[in-house]
This record gives C-alpha cells, structure tokens and sequence, in this order.
C-alpha cells in the first residue's frame, strides 16, 4: 500500500464495486451511509442507463439513492466532448438507449450526414448498424468515436455471473472495416474525471478514486493527481498482480475492508 493521504471527496465507480448487476456487494450499504456527508460523485464507464435509471436501480437494490446529479456516465462525457468539438453536432449512435438519450441532449440523430459515429454498451450493433456506420465514416467523413475503451464488463443475471463485451470490443468492427482508429472518451482518460471534480467544486488532488479495474479506473485518476482505492471486488481479485506502473493509496479486497482502514486513520 502506498502512504495514505488525505482527501475531502471521493468518486466512486459502481459496477464491480457496489453491485454485479442485480447482486448487492457485501459492505456497500454501510460504505454508503459512512460516505454521505462527505462530497461524492459516481464515475461509471458504462454508458447504458441514464443518471435517472441508475438512481432507480440503487434504490432497486436496497441503496440509498443518490441524486441523478451525483452520477457521471461514458455517455454523458462524450455528449459533452462532442459538443465541445462541434457545438450542433449530428450524430449516429450505436448502442443502448441511454447513449442516444445523452447525445441528443446536445446533438441531433442523423443516419444520413452524421459528424460522428458513437459507438457504447449493450444491445445495438448489427448488420445494419455497422453497414450504416462504415458508410458514414467513409462516404461522408464521420469521426469515430468510442464511449469507453473496455474491452468486456462483467454483469450478474438471474444469479448467474456473465462476461458482456465492452465498449472497446463493440467498436473493433467499426476500426477494422474502416482503418480508422477511433477516439474513446471514457476511463482511462481524463475527461470523465475532470467532469466529476468541477461537479464538486474541488481540485483533483482533494479527491479519492475508489474503483475495482487498475488499468481504467486506478490508472486514469492517478494520472490526474488523485489519491486512489483498488477494490479487489471485481474480476481483478484478491492476489493478482497489479500492472506496472500502478501503485493504488490503498489495495483492499473489499469495500467493508477499505471503510475499516480509512476508520483506523481517522478519515
């Protein structure tokens, strides 16, 4: 474990952490209720629910529900970014609902003359969404862009553990019929997290990241200055060795193991 340092508000990743799917993780209720007074903010690479719906599913679950407001999405950042690179965008988006329901906040749904090709999680990519895709990045000189770079995700249904594809492998397709390498937005890189601490009013370095995927949820927020908490919660479990490089503040195997250690030094 690398000396532990202070911070005044933590950011949270959710699957992996809090729940598989439709499975509560053992401590994540009280890790919750220990963090409520303390600012916060959901941080998910996932992009297939809508702040809304994932308040909804916490309160499914059991969890205190937070407020739409406290949650940061993939699809959320990206809608963002694209705005930034063209303020009216037009896009085709290539995924669940809740990627098109964030992009068309800002943008305007176009299968004939789209900007950019955006491409996330869950049902959506078929014969003719990807025909559709590589026309428009193609023909009409469309960006390609990914909401995240992971290449599978984990989920629980029916009681039943199950490897889903990430963003990163949904948008392969798209990168190997057209050559073009397209650009991702979500952790790793630094836009999801920057987005999380203007939402808190803090700087980077008053934060912690508590997340369960080194390379994507520990890497990105050490990169910013973050102090971090690996959660060996996920598919990266207890003993496995840590990429190089990557050095989290704390390393525990569970979120009721992270809450006892934060008590012991007086957090």
């Amino acid at each position: 474990m690398a000396t532990a340092r202070r911070f005044k508000a933590v950011l949270l990743d959710m699957d992996g952490v809090l729940f598989h799917g439709d499975r509560v993780l053992p401590g994540a209720a009280r890790f919750l209720h220990a963090i409520a007074a303390l600012p916060h903010c959901f941080v998910t690479n996932n992009p297939i629910r809508t702040p809304q719906q994932i308040s909804d599913h916490f309160a499914a679950l059991g969890l205190p529900r937070p407020r739409p407001e406290r949650i940061l999405t993939s699809a959320l950042a990206t809608a963002a970014w694209l705005s930034l690179e063209k303020p009216g965008f037009r896009y085709y988006p290539v995924g669940a609902p809740g990627l098109d329901e964030a992009l068309r906040a800002v943008g305007s749904y176009d299968a004939e003359a789209a900007d950019f090709v955006v491409v996330g999680e869950g049902p959506g990519l078929d014969f003719h969404t990807l025909t559709t895709g590589i026309n428009l990045i193609l023909k009409r000189g469309a960006r390609l862009v990914s909401t995240n770079p992971d290449h599978n995700v984990d989920a629980d249904r029916d009681g039943r553990h199950q490897v889903l594809p990430g963003g990163g492998a949904l948008v392969a397709p798209f990168a190997v019929a057209t050559g073009v390498e397209p650009v991702v937005v979500g952790k790793p890189h630094p836009l999801l997290y920057r987005m999380a601490v203007d939402r808190l009013a803090l700087a980077a370095g008053d934060c912690v990241m508590v997340g369960d995927r080194p390379d994507t949820d520990i890497a990105g927020a050490q990169a910013l200055g973050m102090a971090t908490a690996l959660v060996r919660s996920g598919r990266f479990g207890p003993g496995a060795g840590l990429p190089a490089g990557i050095r989290p503040d704390w390393d525990t195997d569970s979120l009721t193991e992270l809450a006892e250690e934060w008590r012991s030094l007086g957090f």
